[in-house]
């Protein structure tokens, strides 16, 4: 499968994984456009998983953009929460209005949901789910998923990445996210290797 343009619009308003996209998808020479070049601030997200509410969003790109489209709708899922805060995790404390604020009351209520919970059994997954549509009625869409295992903390380390980086811990890096490089976090994260799996496709 081969990108159909050299142009592709990516399906988000958040920074961060704008910045991700951008430095990982550079190497394929590829011009990435936010859909707020076009004129799309969001998508109503109806689904009820990652893969539903990524066609969504990639379909909306798409069809207000003219090209094709690359979506990602991602998440936390800790288990002792039994998968929450899952589809939800950008607006867990309400409604998600974006930036360091909406981090900070996510993850404090992610903090306060979990005070109970033993040090050993605060174990949760990082989820990705990647669409990429040629177009907006694209009917056979490109998806992949990925996942990223780890611990939730008891208390914030690190200043970078953003969501709930400085909460997740990674045993065989021996820090949280938000304190891996950007480089680091682009080789292990799931967002990372989910767009490798991706590209990989692409090359076939």
């Amino acid at each position: 499968m081969s990108v159909d343009s050299e142009n592709l619009v990516i399906a988000s308003g958040n920074p961060g994984k704008l910045a991700e996209f951008q430095q990982l998808l550079s190497p394929l020479g590829l011009n990435v456009q936010p859909q707020s070049e076009f004129g799309v601030s969001g998508v109503e997200e109806t689904g009820l998983t990652f893969v539903e509410n990524a066609i969504l969003k990639a379909r909306a790109a798409s069809r207000a953009s003219g090209l094709p489209a690359l979506a990602d709708d991602s998440g936390l899922a800790v288990d002792a929460l039994s998968g929450a805060p899952g589809i939800y995790s950008a607006r867990y404390a309400g409604v998600a209005e974006g930036g360091e604020s909406q981090d900070k009351a996510n993850n404090a209520k992610l903090l306060a949901a979990l005070k109970d919970v033993a040090e050993g059994e605060r174990t949760a997954r990082y989820w990705c789910v990647l669409v990429y549509l040629r177009h907006a009625d694209d009917p056979v869409p490109l998806i992949v998923q990925c996942d990223w295992k780890g611990d939730i903390l008891a208390y914030p380390r690190g200043s970078g990445g953003f969501g709930y980086d400085p909460l997740f811990w990674i045993p065989e890096c021996g820090m949280s996210v938000a304190e891996l490089s950007g480089d680091e976090k682009n080789r292990l994260s799931h967002r990372g290797r989910a767009l490798q799996m991706l590209m990989e496709q692409f090359n076939q």
